[in-house]
């Protein structure tokens, strides 16, 4: 009885046969040439910074931060910098570079610092509003001056808040299971195209995959004020809230601009909302006869110019719109 033997590799096929020495290119799948895209054209814009106490004793922490803009601009936490006398910063090329305190905002915990130096790299900013939950997330750091630090996961949740240990409520913030190690809180968080989408901020202990990043979007008008002020004067609402879809059939009954809103979760006591009667569970529809599809467009509109004076805001309350008018405070430092 003759055995006839078949070769399962085709003249199309490049794969080798068993025992054959297995090119790199193809132990790539598409993941992983997706995540080494993204992190070599953003991880030269990534950077570690390196932050002394006002006394010069020594070095008060350290975080990572992302240059935006070729002229040194860079993004990173408002906890990495605040208070800084000095702040040094190391480029994965290996300089060192001293830079300056812009401004920081301990209300999104962002920060920009200008890092004073030429021929400085830039990452490209994204859109943190097309993010979709399960979307491919990576978080890159540069801790400690050990050069890029890399982990990769999804985008877990959007429109989160998270109070953090000095009782700010931060609204809106992005969820993912990439892992954040310490120093690199201040690094950005990026999509598969190598766009920056958020600022790495936090990470829950001793919970695995509760990673925290600040939405880029935010992060850009943060910066954007920053620059041009040294600081952001904002509107005070006294809420933490989180973007909402509404239901169609609100959207018809009521003629609703938009089909979202912001739901409120808190209400501050002795805050502008807790004097209007705003509520857990109401919807902000309006604000100033602007519709307010989400937090950032929120943010936004609570400027300088709305402090004190008095607001017309529609909200959404048991399905019914309710209209009644706020009078913004400066938000506190």
């Amino acid at each position: 009885m003759r055995t006839r033997v078949v070769s399962l590799a085709s003249e199309a096929d490049p794969r080798p046969l068993a025992g054959g020495p297995v090119p790199d290119g193809l132990l790539l799948d598409a993941y992983s040439r997706a995540v080494v895209s993204a992190v070599e054209r953003v991880a030269p814009a990534v950077v570690s910074l390196e932050v002394r106490r006002a006394d010069g004793s020594g070095p008060a922490g350290g975080g990572s931060g992302v240059l935006f803009t070729p002229d040194g601009f860079a993004l990173t936490n408002s906890h990495v910098v605040h208070g800084a006398a000095a702040v040094a910063v190391a480029l994965s090329d290996g300089r060192r570079l001293p830079a300056l305190v812009v401004g920081d905002d301990p209300g999104t915990d962002l920060a920009v610092v200008r890092v004073e130096g030429s021929g400085l790299p830039a990452a490209q900013l994204g859109d943190s509003g097309a993010l979709r939950i399960g979307q491919v997330a990576i978080a890159i750091g540069n801790p400690f001056g050990f050069q890029c630090t890399v982990t990769a996961g999804v985008v877990s949740a959007l429109g989160r808040s998270l109070r953090t240990t000095s009782g700010r409520l931060i609204d809106n913030i992005i969820q993912t299971d990439a892992a954040l190690n310490p120093g690199n809180s201040g690094g950005p968080l990026v999509n598969s195209a190598g766009e920056v989408v958020g600022i790495n901020t936090a990470v829950i202990f001793p919970a695995q995959g509760l990673c925290f990043a600040i939405p880029v979007n935010t992060a850009t008008f943060v910066a954007s004020r920053l620059i041009r002020d040294g600081r952001l004067v904002r509107g005070y609402l006294g809420i933490g809230g989180q973007t909402v879809p509404l239901p169609r059939s609100l959207l018809r009954r009521h003629g609703l601009e938009a089909p979202s809103g912001v739901l409120v979760l808190t209400v501050e006591p002795d805050s502008p909302a807790a004097s209007t009667d705003l509520q857990p569970r109401d919807v902000i529809l309006r604000l100033a006869d602007r519709p307010v599809p989400d937090v950032d467009t929120l943010h936004r509109l609570l400027t300088e110019a709305a402090v004190g004076v008095p607001t017309p805001l529609t909200l959404l309350r048991d399905g019914e719109p309710l209209a009644r008018t706020i009078t913004p405070t400066e938000a506190p430092a």
